[in-house]
């Protein structure tokens, strides 16, 4: 039985600010931004527009203050609206979702990274994209509701007592490498923890985590790698993975390792990458020896620039850092033979037509190679266009980086066939605005074809089919991660 009321809120005198009345450092609430139609929200007369400024008398500093106090059977919202406060009663399932969205997930600002990483990507973005883009976030809150990656350097004793109160886990981290001296140089932040004590320390409070290295060729690769692996994996089940992934290029990095003596400071020329793969592989079999996991995963980028085959799924042990370039090659190849499959069962018919797919240098290969195929079981033809990046530089050469921009440069350069489909990563979470802020509609007017979106090639002949009864393609789906739903605007 679910009991809602919608009543004038009574924690403050007539005329009075409800803001003052809340727990001090609570923030100003969070915005509604949707509300779910029949949800207990909307029965309960919540809209949007309004502010969810308390839940249970609890101040509200993000969406983690949110769900964490909303887990409750009777939770009483402290709402401010167009028409003055408002309190909501609604009685539920302690699981039960209530059906709202808010426009942003932290309330009270978003905690930015005073590193200074020499490495970081975000110092080798061209000007003139979206300004959300442009936040350089650190914030803890984010890589719990989103697997944003966090170096652990930002916080106060307060924040830890938080993270011991609600044990935010999984927590994504930057460890980069173990030895905390170089890690500070690395970071450029001298005050920077030993960070094995602070995995040690989330462990103690239930917090599990999932670790990142971004590998800098003459930095924390060689011995530093395998130290740095072997450490972490010391720390499981407190560490459930740790991912090693090419560093970005960027101005400061090519100055950095020039100053030091390496003249093509690429992180992922083919030689180094079969290095990298080298050493990861031994540790990977040990660590499945000893602890029934692989640990530790090379990006696809090593496995497909050095030309080896990437490991079946088995290695991959759940995919649990798929959003951060783990697996996804394994994932698509997959699912495209169980998509071949499927369509000999069930005997789908296609009729011939020219299907251009565009995507990313590096996996141009495999997707040719899956197109032919596809091709032979359907009679489809598959025209697969790489696009070069001049967005950020040719050697960023991953579908999701893709500039609409560039995209039609190559398309219209390379002509375009009956159907043209690109890689829905390209597009933000809402599936409305490319990394350049071109739109679906301008790639579709400049090239005079229909263009669909899809992640994997079971997407892409479901929209095949629809195209070839319809002539029509269906719009681009919100993301399937919500990691990027708030930095789709601005």
């Amino acid at each position: 039985m679910t009991y809602t009321a919608f009543s004038p809120l009574t924690l403050h005198e007539p005329g009075q600010s409800i803001t003052p009345m809340l727990p001090k450092g609570s923030g100003l609430g969070g915005l509604i931004d949707a509300v779910e139609p029949g949800s207990l929200a909307e029965q309960a007369g919540v809209r949007p527009g309004m502010r969810v400024l308390a839940v249970n008398g609890h101040g509200l500093r993000d969406v983690v203050d949110y769900q964490y106090h909303a887990a409750e059977e009777r939770i009483e919202l402290a709402l401010d609206t167009p028409h003055g406060p408002r309190a909501v009663v609604i009685e539920k399932h302690p699981d039960e979702d209530i059906g709202i969205a808010f426009d942003a997930a932290t309330f009270d600002g978003t905690r930015i990274c005073a590193n200074k990483c020499f490495f970081c990507f975000l110092k080798g973005l061209p000007k003139g994209l979206r300004r959300t883009l442009y936040v350089k976030d650190d914030d803890y809150r984010l890589s719990f509701l989103h697997g944003n990656f966090v170096t652990l350097t930002n916080l106060a004793e307060e924040d830890w007592q938080r993270l011991a109160e609600q044990r935010l886990s999984p927590l994504n981290i930057s460890v980069h490498v173990t030895d905390t001296e170089l890690r500070r140089a690395m970071l450029g932040y001298l005050q920077a923890e030993d960070v094995l004590d602070q995995i040690r320390r989330l462990g103690s409070f239930g917090i599990r985590c999932l670790t990142q290295i971004v590998l800098c060729p003459g930095v924390n690769d060689g011995d530093y790698l395998v130290r740095s692996v072997r450490e972490l994996g010391e720390l499981y089940p407190v560490v459930q993975s740790v991912s090693v992934v090419p560093v970005g290029a960027t101005m400061q990095y090519e100055e950095r390792m020039t100053a030091t003596g390496h003249e093509k400071p690429d992180a992922c020329q083919p030689d180094y990458a079969r290095n990298v793969i080298s050493t990861l592989r031994p540790l990977q079999r040990e660590f499945r020896r000893r602890l029934g996991v692989s640990l530790v995963y090379a990006a696809d980028e090593y496995y497909l620039t050095a030309g080896e085959r990437v490991p079946g799924a088995a290695l991959y042990d759940g995919f649990e850092q798929y959003e951060n370039g783990i697996g996804m090659t394994r994932r698509l190849i997959d699912d495209c033979r169980r998509a071949q499959r499927l369509i000999r069962r069930r005997g789908l018919q296609f009729r011939p037509m020219t299907v251009t797919l565009a995507c990313g240098t590096l996996i141009a290969p495999t997707m040719r190679a899956l197109g032919d195929e596809v091709s032979a079981l359907t009679g489809l033809r598959f025209q697969i266009v790489p696009v070069e990046n001049t967005l950020f530089g040719s050697r960023i050469n991953v579908s999701g980086l893709l500039g609409a921009g560039d995209i039609i440069g190559a398309l219209r350069a390379a002509g375009a066939g009956d159907l043209v489909m690109l890689p829905r990563t390209g597009l933000d979470y809402f599936g409305r605005h490319f990394l350049d802020d071109g739109a679906p509609a301008d790639v579709e007017r400049v090239i005079g074809r229909p263009v669909g979106y899809a992640s994997f090639w079971s997407e892409l002949l479901d929209q095949a089919l629809d195209f070839q009864e319809s002539a029509q393609v269906a719009a681009p789906a919100p993301g399937r991660s919500t990691n990027g739903k708030f930095w789709s605007t601005g």
